[in-house]
């Protein structure tokens, strides 16, 4: 598994040097201001986008891709000559990324560096971490657009009104395993293993609601784990004396659920799995776990995985993998989704920079929420990006796949 090898390459702070620079005149310069005052962090010729996320520690893996994929998009942008924006100005896109190491406080402190400095925050990854600066941002009325939480808080527009998530809120993709599951032809005993914050309620909440009304299945055993745990060995104990024959594992640690599929095999308990998007990747978490040894690993996705043997060769595939190696200098294949989902995050981001007209934020806000069918590069078909509902994310389709051995494949029911 490949944890941080990438962090050098994109460092503690990573611009988007190719073709690119910061332009003339002062932060808030513009030649004609398009009808209001430019906000920090644009000038008539670049915008500077703000990213805290863990680029170090036992999430760095998925970490570096939220900042990875994004930079790739946008060097290749700028190495074109930069985006069109609403207003009329094409200007070149730069990142500024800090380690946050998935810890809360660090997550605020890169905040408060940055938000002099940047004109959006976007893509970091982490629930906890992201809540950690989310009242600031609403204070300070700066965006955060876009990033890689699917707690519902972040994109509730009364209480989060400068916030927006893009990946699924956590009962999104929690329902859509209870509905898999309630399908089944047989009964089924559930053990749940959760992580005690708000992702862990989520995604139970929402596998609660999926199985609502299905007589065939029994929850029969709940335990929490701390995201700063180091083992959750006892409760994998507990757990398996249930007689569950599956087991939902709402867990946000790579390393956790790598320990935990190689413990539940040591302990004899092979349950059916199922798995939340974060934290499925088959080469960096199945394979060195032993998911083979299960009768079925189950996660959602909505983007192509970058690991499938016909990515590669594929439209969007092929380009993608070229910019992150050269943009980013991420040259192997990515391990996690969210080098991907970042990319469609500087995609989606291009959209709304399109319908710009003024360079504040106030506008950068409301063309973000009047995004509406939009099919970002390698999405799966059937998902796109619609940001005008309430209280849902960017993202709010999924599809629920099975693990082959190798990788994914797309089931639609238990008994298939």
């Amino acid at each position: 598994m490949r944890v941080a090898s990438v962090v050098a390459g994109i460092g503690i702070v990573a611009l988007l040097a190719t073709g690119c620079s910061r332009g003339g005149g002062t932060p808030n310069s513009t030649e004609d201001g398009g009808g209001g005052e430019a906000s920090p962090g644009i000038t008539d010729t670049s915008i500077t986008l703000g990213i805290t996320t863990p680029l170090s520690g036992p999430t760095a893996g998925p970490g570096t891709c939220t900042v990875a994929g994004i930079t790739a998009y946008f060097g290749a942008k700028n190495a074109d000559g930069g985006v069109e924006f609403g207003d009329g100005k094409t200007r070149k896109v730069e990142i500024e990324a800090l380690d946050d190491e998935y810890d809360p406080q660090k997550a605020k402190a890169n905040y408060d560096q940055l938000k002099s400095s940047v004109f959006a925050m976007t893509a970091g990854l982490g629930t906890p971490t992201n809540r950690a600066w989310r009242e600031a941002a609403t204070a300070d009325e700066m965006p955060q657009a876009l990033i890689m939480s699917g707690d519902p808080i972040f994109s509730d527009q009364q209480e989060s009104p400068w916030s927006l998530g893009f990946v699924p809120i956590y009962q999104n993709e929690g329902q859509a395993f209870g509905e898999l599951l309630a399908s089944s032809s047989e009964d089924h005993k559930v053990a749940i293993l959760s992580q005690n914050d708000d992702y862990g309620e989520g995604y139970v909440e929402g596998f609660k609601a999926g199985i609502e009304g299905a007589d065939n299945i029994e929850i029969v055993k709940e335990l929490t784990y701390e995201a700063t745990d180091t083992s959750v060995d006892a409760q994998l104990t507990e757990l398996a004396g249930s007689g569950a024959d599956v087991f939902f594992n709402a867990m946000s640690i790579t390393p956790l659920v790598i320990s935990s599929l190689q413990k539940t095999q040591e302990l004899g308990w092979l349950p059916s799995w199922f798995l939340p998007s974060n934290t499925s990747s088959p080469s960096a978490i199945l394979e060195p776990g032993g998911a083979a040894a299960f009768p079925g690993v189950y996660t959602v996705a909505f983007a192509q995985a970058a690991a499938a043997p016909t990515f590669a060769d594929s439209e969007d595939g092929g380009p993608f993998l070229d910019a992150l190696k050269e943009y980013a200098d991420y040259s192997d294949v990515p391990a996690f989704p969210h080098c991907v989902w970042s990319y469609q995050v500087g995609a989606t981001l291009e959209q709304v920079f399109a319908k710009m007209t003024e360079p504040t934020r106030d506008d950068f806000m409301t063309q973000l929420r009047s995004i509406k069918d939009y099919v970002a590069p390698l999405m799966l078909e059937g998902s796109s990006v619609d940001t005008t509902e309430d209280g849902q994310p960017a993202v709010s389709t999924v599809q629920v796949q099975k693990y082959n051995g190798k990788g994914y494949a797309p089931v639609e029911s238990w008994d298939q």
